[in-house]
C-alpha cells in the first residue's frame, strides 16, 4: 500500500518564539533519522529557511502560479534528503488559480508523492488567512509557544480561530525558550487550562527546547544547532521532538498526504 506523505504545519500565535530555526533543524534531525524531507516555506514576510542552509533559492510559487517555471524547477535541494518549496508571495495565490492550472500543479505534486516521507510547512506568525488555509490544510498542527505571556495568549487566539473557524481539534504543542522541563510543563499546563475551559479541543505536547547559549550563537550564525553541536541540549531535545512527529497515525483517515494537502491549499477539493 502507498504510504501518505506526512504533512505538518510549524505555527505561532507569535513572531519571535524561533520556529523558523525550530523547522530547519527539525528536518535535518528527520533526514538523519532516514526520512526525506520537503519544507514548505510559508512565512510570507520572513521566508528564509533556504539562508539557514547557506542556500539562496531564486524562485518562489510566485514563478510556478505565474505559469514561468514547474515544480521540479522550483524545488532547491537543500542537502540530499532535504528539499525545499520557497514560498515567498505565491503561497496565497494558489486559490486565484483556475480549474486547469490547479489539476496540472496536482499532477505535479503527485510526481512527488514517492520522493518524500514528510513535509514540514513553516507558516507566518498570526491568523491571517494564508496561516489560516496552510494549517488547516495540515496533517498535524505543531504551536510552539515560549514562557512569554503574549506568547500564551496568541496561541490559544490561533487555536480558537483554527477550531471556530477550520473545526480543527487536535494541536501539537513546543515549548521554545524554557529553562527546563518543569517550566515547559507550566507552559503547557497553562495554555491546556484555558482552551479546556472555552474550547472543545485537544493538546498534545511533543517537547521542549531548553533555553541553550550554543543554539543561539548558531542561529546567529546562520548555522544549523543540530549539525554543528548535534550533542548539545537544545540539539538532543530537538532530535527528540522529530521522532515524536512521526507518531499520529490517527490522522491518516481524517486527511490525506501531500496531494490532500495541496488540494486544500488550492480550493480544489
Amino acid at each position: 500500500m502507498k504510504k501518505n506523505i506526512q504533512t505538518i504545519s510549524i505555527t505561532s500565535g507569535k513572531g519571535g518564539v524561533g520556529k523558523t530555526t525550530l523547522v530547519s533543524n527539525l528536518s535535518y534531525c528527520l533526514a538523519e533519522q532516514g526520512a526525506r524531507v520537503l519544507i514548505l516555506d510559508g512565512d510570507l514576510g520572513m521566508a528564509n529557511v533556504d539562508i539557514m542552509f547557506g542556500k539562496r533559492a531564486r524562485q518562489s510559487i510566485a514563478n510556478l502560479i505565474a505559469g514561468e517555471a514547474g515544480l521540479e524547477d522550483v524545488l532547491v535541494e537543500l542537502t540530499p534528503r532535504i528539499s525545499l518549496i520557497p514560498g515567498g508571495s505565491g503561497v496565497y495565490g494558489l486559490h486565484n488559480l483556475d480549474y486547469v492550472a490547479k489539476t496540472a500543479l496536482m499532477d505535479q505534486v503527485s510526481q512527488l508523492e514517492d520522493d518524500f516521507d514528510v513535509m514540514l510547512i513553516d507558516t507566518a506568525p498570526g491568523i491571517s488567512d494564508n496561516v489560516l488555509y496552510l494549517n488547516s490544510a495540515a496533517q498535524e498542527c505543531v504551536v510552539v509557544v515560549t514562557p512569554d505571556p503574549s506568547s500564551l495568549t496568541d496561541a490559544y487566539a490561533l487555536i480558537k480561530v483554527l477550531h471556530k473557524r477550520h473545526f480543527e481539534n487536535r494541536f501539537s504543542i513546543v515549548c521554545n525558550l524554557v529553562r527546563d522541563e518543569q517550566e515547559a510543563l507550566t507552559v503547557y499546563r497553562r495554555l491546556s487550562d484555558v482552551t479546556s475551559q472555552f474550547l472543545c479541543v485537544s493538546l498534545n505536547l511533543k517537547g521542549y527546547v531548553p533555553l541553550d547559549p550554543t543554539l543561539r550563537k548558531a542561529t546567529k550564525l546562520q548555522q544549523l544547532i543540530c549539525q554543528a553541536e548535534p550533542r548539545s541540549p537544545s540539539s538532543l531535545a530537538m532530535g527528540s521532538i522529530a521522532k515524536s512527529l512521526c507518531d499520529f497515525k490517527y490522522l491518516y483517515e481524517a486527511k490525506g498526504g501531500l496531494q490532500f494537502f495541496w488540494k486544500q491549499l488550492s480550493g480544489v477539493a
